[in-house]
């Protein structure tokens, strides 16, 4: 692998983690709850996501389910239809809501992780990416695995400091949006995030 490939590709994922897509309004709907330090679990389970692409990419694994469309859109829909789920339960005040000054309790953390996990595996655009783009940023003249390595270590840098730059903002709002006054539209706002990304992943799919 070259600089120049290298740069291409951290230029090439910088750009798409910035865009917001499902990862990032599930980041900004928890962190809107829950506050930004607590935002990292929900990160954590998104970059754990990716790892899991990489690690498929690299045993040439991603470009077969890839192929498979049936297996590719049943995937896809059982993760929009848990955000929507979700969603409409945070909305509800249930979910990822939060009630007046209460602090999350600590296993809410682990959850954030296992849904960004969840929400990550079943994005097609991450699928994509891994699967079709990722190759071209490969070598074929040298090992595959330490370029896998070192693009997924690549990867998990910059998507880590985006998207805790989000929860951070969405953290600095949630100090105002706990307020007892604000507790429902907070809630709402949250779930509609989430109803938003599970839309944004069902339409994917159909593209």
């Amino acid at each position: 692998m070259t600089w120049i490939s290298w740069l291409l590709f951290a230029i090439t994922e910088t750009a798409l983690c910035l865009t917001p897509g499902p990862a990032v309004l599930f980041v900004l709907s928890y962190a809107l709850a829950h506050g930004g330090r607590r935002s990292l679990y929900a990160s954590a389970g998104i970059l754990a996501g990716n790892a899991f692409y990489f690690l498929l990419s690299a045993l040439g694994l991603g470009a077969v389910l890839l192929a498979s469309h049936r297996v590719f859109t049943g995937i896809t829909y059982a993760g929009a239809a848990y955000l929507i789920y979700l969603g409409v339960q945070t909305f509800r005040g249930a979910g990822l809501a939060v009630a007046g000054e209460q602090v999350a309790l600590p296993e809410a953390g682990w959850r954030a992780l296992t849904r960004g996990f969840a929400l990550q595996a079943a994005n097609p655009k991450a699928l994509v990416f891994f699967a079709a783009l990722l190759p071209q940023f490969i070598s074929p003249q040298s090992p595959v695995a330490p370029q896998v390595a070192v693009l997924g270590a690549t990867s998990v840098v910059i998507e880590f400091f985006v998207l805790a730059g989000y929860g951070y903002l969405a953290g600095r709002a949630a100090r105002v949006a706990r307020q007892p006054r604000f507790v429902v539209a907070t809630n709402r706002a949250s779930g509609a995030l989430l109803v938003a990304a599970g839309a944004g992943l069902a339409l994917a799919s159909e593209r």
